[in-house]
């Protein structure tokens, strides 16, 4: 089985068509679809589906990515052993991370860790937390972070730091002279709330529960992926949110929005160190996470 046909298929799969494909790995179109040709032939069966310009793995096919994912993975972790052997600490490596630390923590960390390794390419790919385990599960990332657990029996959670959730209003808001306000209030107002899968919401919505409102009565003004769409929204009077602290901050000291907590409760969750449970990491992957273990404590 060809690597590079494996390569071709996973970038298919990932970016749900050929044309974009083409220019991931620098091939041209036919080629490309030669190489799924070659693929299908080899196996015996349809691996992809097209619909218009819109491409779809078949069941096969997603069988196929899961092993696909893993074989193209070892590649990597064989080729940057030799580089290790050769000397100096070179190669890609895939991080995911959830909101939060996507923005806020990794990419300072990123940036120090290449200073000692200029050589290393590290991807930075940010999505909701559910997203980014099950990537960690598939092989898609080495290395992750995210703001909440999911059950995923193929990973290994790690504390790695704490984030404080607030409940962030407008500063013309009516409220925002406030310091606390009780969880049932918030069903008077109209949120800005994350997406199904994030961990802020998780948090929100077990909070929420534990006061006896139901998240599905929710006046849900909008329900965005982004941190910074819900930052723009505050400020713009859409609706309060809670929202981790780290990403409004500058907007409270700013004087633009007021933080609030709910009375009597302080909202911190664990941001987690995700890493896959058996399979073995890069040495450029192993060194990071070593770095990032030596630096948790000056992030906390």
């Amino acid at each position: 089985m060809d690597l590079k046909s494996l390569e071709v298929f996973c970038r298919i799969v990932e970016l749900r068509s050929f044309t974009r494909a083409a220019e991931a790995v620098s091939l041209t179109q036919p080629t490309v679809s030669g190489h799924m040709k070659d693929l299908e032939a080899e196996l015996g069966i349809r691996l992809l589906d097209r619909a218009g310009r819109t491409v779809t793995a078949t069941r096969a096919g997603t069988i196929l990515y899961a092993y696909a994912r893993r074989i193209l993975g070892l590649r990597g972790e064989a080729l940057q052993a030799i580089r290790e052997h050769k000397g100096g600490l070179t190669g890609e490596l895939a991080l995911g991370a959830s909101s939060i630390p996507g923005a806020y923590l990794l990419p300072p960390l990123v940036a120090a860790f290449k200073r000692d390794h200029p050589e290393a390419r590290i991807a930075l790919d940010i999505k909701g937390s559910r997203e980014i385990v099950r990537g960690i599960g598939d092989g898609t990332y080495e290395v992750g972070m995210v703001g909440a657990r999911f059950e995923e029996g193929r990973v290994r959670y790690e504390r790695y730091v704490q984030d404080e959730l607030v409940l962030a209003v407008a500063a013309s808001h009516p409220w925002a002279g406030r310091r606390t306000v009780r969880v049932q209030d918030l069903a008077s107002q109209p949120i800005l709330m994350r997406e199904r899968g994030s961990g802020t919401r998780k948090i929100m919505e077990k909070v929420l529960v534990a006061h006896g409102v139901d998240p599905d009565r929710l006046r849900v003004a909008l329900e965005v992926t982004s941190n910074e769409a819900i930052r723009q929204a505050l400020k713009a009077e859409a609706g309060v949110a809670v929202i981790s602290r780290r990403a409004v901050e500058e907007d409270i000291r700013g004087g633009m929005v007021a933080a609030l907590r709910f009375h009597g409760i302080r909202l911190m969750r664990d941001v987690f160190l995700v890493t896959h449970r058996t399979r073995s990491r890069s040495p450029l992957g192993a060194a990071f996470v070593v770095f990032l273990q030596s630096a948790e404590a000056s992030v906390a």
